[in-house]
């Protein structure tokens, strides 16, 4: 009878420990929620900065108001034919107030048989975000599909 309290007991805690493991694991990580943005929905005041920001590859916040924005851009190509897609942004909680994203973005290259349009190409995306502040730091990580 003994033996069966302290079975159920073991059993009882490998399954607690299962259920929260996550949660202590993820260091706070959690995924923010993101719309992808139509060239027609995208804001005046960020179609005016964009421009500064299209020749290098990376990824940044904007705020507009009371909304938090992530473009990520690709850089100058010497080509048409690639492009950029927001697959996931993740939030890493480092203290309190203060948070770090990650964008993980997925770049594919024209096939070399592909016909492209001739002339400088500078792919980007713009998600709208459900932030309601400003991370302390981005960063991108890159996924290049075939």
């Amino acid at each position: 009878m003994k033996k069966s309290y302290i079975a159920i007991g073991i059993i009882i805690i490998l399954i607690l420990a299962i259920l929260f493991a996550p949660k202590f694991l993820s260091k706070g990580d959690k995924k923010v929620k993101y719309k992808v943005l139509e060239s027609s929905e995208i804001p005046e005041k960020i179609k005016e900065i964009l421009p500064k920001y299209l020749t290098d590859e990376r990824a940044l916040t904007c705020r507009l108001n009371d909304e938090i924005y992530v473009l990520v851009t690709r850089g100058e190509k010497q080509t048409g034919g690639y492009t950029v897609n927001v697959d996931k942004i993740i939030m890493e909680q480092k203290t309190k107030d203060d948070f770090d994203l990650t964008v993980y973005a997925k770049f594919k290259d024209p096939d070399p048989n592909d016909i492209v349009a001739q002339g400088f190409s500078y792919p980007f995306a713009i998600v709208k975000t459900n932030l309601n502040r400003m991370p302390e730091s981005i960063k991108l990580e890159v996924e290049y599909e075939e």
